[in-house]
């Protein structure tokens, strides 16, 4: 049932015990057991080497609602996960690395590349405030839960050139669930020239010869993605409020359409890139290793530098309603304890709806994609989550990174 990568190496080789690895994926196949996700993939990189990379489930066929004598499609590790909200994150570098190349400003109006956002009091909305959910337009239309109009983005566009401020912009946080993903998508096409999934496949997938890393799929891949899985209790108030104010849709919609081949192969930049654990761990590698893997250089060392410094500590976040840091792109680590275990305040990533989670954490020169299928919320068992990430955090020693992060 556990799918192994023959990259793995002797741990020794980075200053593990295999113990320490073996704990950690100990920690994985526990909460496999809870049977609230149908697969379950952890990859682990230390000091550029993997460590650990190993699915654990079934890719189709092991969901709460599939029949008895549904086929049974083993998880690997070349099976596709959807990032999600995770996806952010690297829709946010794209636009840094325009920035890299004076193609644009952060602090510039969005305004000044789309005149049409401008609409309703969005005229000084600048590029920081988005990567930084202070745009004050954290509500997602209703619309964009209809899947036929990912077929449309002119229409997408033209419902969020329409939302009024729901806060007065780059003030406060409140989360960016899906409005600035698209707006961001079209700074990088009108900047460009090309569609974002072209741009991210020629400037980062390609050159670092990932098996699958960009928004939606080919349909000729379809079958290479896990199927995702509403699992636990249903939401009550006022979480359920919250999530649909964000979302546009309840969880038990927004996980049903997830699985539909119009969003799969649609482009949702903040929520449906799909890559395997390997390559959205590569991903946090490239940025833990200051921008480049060997001799393939994809970002400046200060482009990564500028895109992880902190720009709201420790402030409420006014639609997850509870104190969140971010960066321009990415939620911070926390001080004794946060997102990426104990001591990790120099870690960067993001989550995934809704266990799914990536970072890089400099101090213990580690990158991770922790990815799953299966969507619960809050149930007793979901504890066994952060005793992963626990793990991952008191495992590998604070021994400095090939690079410091530190402000």
């Amino acid at each position: 049932m556990t799918s192994r990568s023959p990259l793995e190496v002797n741990p020794a080789s980075v200053g593990l015990r295999r113990a320490d690895i073996e704990s950690i994926w100990n920690a994985v196949v526990e909460f496999y057991k809870t049977g609230f996700h149908p697969a379950i993939g952890l990859c682990v990189r230390r000091r550029g080497e993997v460590i650990l990379d190993r699915v654990i489930g079934h890719a189709r066929g092991n969901s709460p609602k599939d029949p008895r004598d549904a086929e049974l499609v083993p998880a690997t590790t070349s099976t596709l996960f959807n990032f999600f909200s995770g996806s952010k994150s690297v829709t946010a570098m794209l636009i840094h690395l325009l920035a890299e190349r004076d193609q644009l400003h952060v602090d510039e109006p969005v305004a000044t590349f789309i005149p049409e956002f401008a609409r309703h009091r969005k005229e000084r909305i600048t590029i920081r405030d988005l990567l930084t959910h202070r745009g004050g337009i954290p509500a997602a239309p209703s619309e964009v839960a209809d899947l036929d109009m990912l077929q449309d983005l002119p229409r997408i566009l033209e419902m969020i050139y329409e939302l009024e401020p729901s806060y007065r912009p780059g003030t406060v946080p409140a989360y960016h669930a899906v409005t600035s993903g698209f707006i961001f998508a079209e700074i990088i096409r009108r900047v460009s020239g090309v569609d974002i999934r072209e741009f991210l496949s020629r400037e980062i997938s390609e050159p670092l010869g990932m098996n699958h890393f960009n928004y939606g799929l080919p349909e000729r891949r379809l079958n290479d993605a896990a199927i995702d899985a509403c699992t636990g209790p249903r939401l009550i108030w006022p979480i359920k409020d919250i999530f649909e104010r964000s979302l546009g849709a309840s969880v038990e919609e927004l996980i049903e359409l997830s699985n539909d081949p119009r969003f799969r192969t649609g482009v949702i930049p903040s929520a449906n890139l799909f890559g395997t654990p390997n390559d959205i761990c590569l991903f946090f590698e490239l940025l833990l290793a200051g921008g480049a893997i060997g001799d393939t250089r994809v970002f400046a060392e200060a482009t990564v530098r500028r895109a992880v410094q902190p720009q709201t500590p420790g402030q409420v976040d006014r639609m997850i309603l509870l104190p969140m840091s971010y960066s321009m792109g990415f939620m911070l680590g926390t001080e004794p304890l946060g997102l990426y275990g104990f001591r990790a305040g120099q870690a960067f990533g993001h989550v995934g709806l809704s266990n799914i989670l990536a970072w890089a954490d400099p101090e213990r020169d580690i990158s991770v994609a922790l990815m799953n299928s299966g969507k619960p919320f809050f149930a007793l068992d979901t504890a066994y989550w952060p005793e992963i990430i626990r793990r991952i955090s008191t495992r590998v020693p604070r021994d400095g990174g090939r690079i410091s992060f530190d402000t």
